[in-house]
């Protein structure tokens, strides 16, 4: 039996547009038995979708207002960001003493909270970059340089420097305004 290339397409549409669902879950077998025999089977699930003219047609396409706003309606507040810094570096490095891999774990773990503490915060608009150095103290000198393009009316950073016994820890936070 010959089918046409029209009925050979839409047949192709349908199989894919439907896809297989199998009654089984993913990853199980089943010992099914086929004329005497047992065959092992998996179920698998499967789907694709074309897009047509239709689905087109129904997705509504948002369209954005510019703001016109140049400027933050409200700045980023450095002497708040500054007591963030003290407060947590303070707390995790007080007594703690330099050690390699504790404190490349702790730059990790002091940079996240104080993202969250300065995202709390809920300042619109600024892109949030925090750095976090903690190395020995051990009669050596750092020094450490950042390079990026800035807008000087709107971009702002706060630092803090840490220091115990043994070990010191810059902290930085750079706020970007985004436009």
């Amino acid at each position: 039996m010959m089918m046409s290339d029209n009925t050979k397409d839409r047949a192709a549409r349908s199989s894919k547009k439907r896809g297989s669902i199998s009654s089984l879950s993913n990853h199980e077998f089943w010992r099914k038995e086929i004329h005497g025999r047992t065959k092992d089977s998996t179920s698998t699930v499967s789907y694709m979708d074309e897009p047509s003219q239709r689905d087109d047609v129904s997705r509504l396409t948002v369209q954005m207002e510019n703001t016109y706003q140049l400027g933050p309606p409200k700045h980023f507040p450095v002497v708040i960001v500054n007591h963030i810094l003290k407060d947590v570096l303070t707390s995790y490095l007080q007594v703690e003493e330099y050690e390699p891999e504790l404190c490349r774990q702790m730059t990790k773990t002091i940079s996240e909270v104080i993202k969250a503490q300065v995202k709390d915060l809920m300042i619109p608009r600024y892109k949030l970059i925090v750095i976090v150095h903690i190395g020995q103290l051990n009669r050596q000198s750092i020094l450490i340089g950042s390079r990026c393009l800035w807008d000087p009316k709107n971009d702002t950073f706060s630092s803090y420097v840490f220091r115990n016994s043994s070990l010191f820890a810059l902290a930085n936070v750079y706020a970007v305004y985004l436009e």
